[in-house]
Formats: structure tokens, sequence, C-alpha cells
């Protein structure tokens, strides 16, 4: 029975310490940036889907979620802060749409498996991303106005880039799976 409970306790710091590391990882990403108005261009779109692929959905989200309670809680984790601001004032701000995106992609990118081919491989990876643009073009438009060009200023400059990432992630897919046989 003890050797039971180690176990389960061995296993539970491992998964705290994978989230703690995956959590670090992403904020280094998210200075990692081109400075765009309203919305810099970082490295956390990749990041956030590779977080998904090495780690399954649910360790990925616990993550992205936890990198977002470290933003909101003021910790200067987000691409603009400790410059733009911290905490909850920040993460309201224009990329608000964007972290939250961050949790819907994270967890689709987790459900990717060895058997899937290339191809749908870059079909699901698109489609994660895709939330992220989703619900930062919504809130870009929430909170700048609808009259304001949307797509141009929030989605049209990042493409070719998030284009770049998402091949970049299919073509190392199948590698980076194999990381889930280690968790």
């Amino acid at each position: 029975m003890q050797l039971v409970k180690n176990l389960y306790n061995i296993k539970i710091l491992k998964l705290a310490s994978i989230i703690i590391l995956g959590s670090l990882i992403l904020t280094i990403s998210a200075k990692i940036k081109i400075p765009f108005y309203p919305v810099p261009m970082t490295m956390q779109t990749f990041v956030v889907v590779l977080l998904g692929i090495a780690f399954g959905s649910k360790i990925a989200l616990a993550t992205v979620g936890l990198y977002l309670l470290e933003g909101i809680f003021g910790l200067p984790v987000f691409s603009n802060s400790p410059e733009k601001g911290v905490g909850l004032v920040y993460f309201t701000g224009p990329t608000m749409g964007y972290l939250i995106g961050f949790l819907f992609a994270s967890y689709f990118a987790g459900y990717l498996n060895l058997k899937t081919n290339i191809l749908m491989i870059f079909i699901k990876l698109v489609f994660s991303v895709s939330f992220i643009y989703f619900f930062g073009l919504i809130w870009l438009g929430v909170l700048i106005g609808w009259d304001k060009p949307i797509i141009e200023l929030g989605a049209l400059p990042f493409l070719y880039a998030e284009l770049f990432k998402i091949l970049l992630l299919t073509f190392l897919a199948k590698n980076i799976l194999k990381v889930r046989n280690f968790i």
C-alpha cells in the first residue's frame, strides 16, 4: 500500500513539475516578440500548440491555465508586461481573446496521435490555432470597435509566421508525440 502511495506522489510531483516548467517556457516564449499594434507577434502560439502535442490535452490545458493565472495575479508573464501593466488590467487588454484562445488551442492540439498522417496533423493544428484567432478577433472587435479593420490588425500580419510555425510543428509532431510515453 505504501508503494502505491509513493508511486502516486511521484506521479503528482512529476505532473506538477511538467506544468510549472511548461508555464515557464510559455513565459519565455511571450518575451520573444516582434512589436505590432495592437497585438505583438510572439512565439507563444508555437509553444501553446507544442505543449498540446507533447503532453496531451489535459496537461497542456493545466499548463496554459497556470500561465494565465500567473499573469492575472500580477506576475509579469505576458508579452508586454510589466512595461504595459500587469495583472487583470493587462489581461483584459487587447490580447485577452488570444490568451483565452490558448486554452482551446492547447487542448485540441493534445488530441493528435502517432497514427495520424501528416496532412491530418496539419489540418488539426490549423484547427487548433484557429481558436486563438477566433477568440482574439472577437475580443479585439469588442475592445476597439467593429468599425476598425479588425482582421487587418489582429490576423493578417501574423498569418505567414503562423503558417511557418504550424508547418514546423507538423513535421516535428511525430517525434514530439513520442514524449508522451515518458509522462
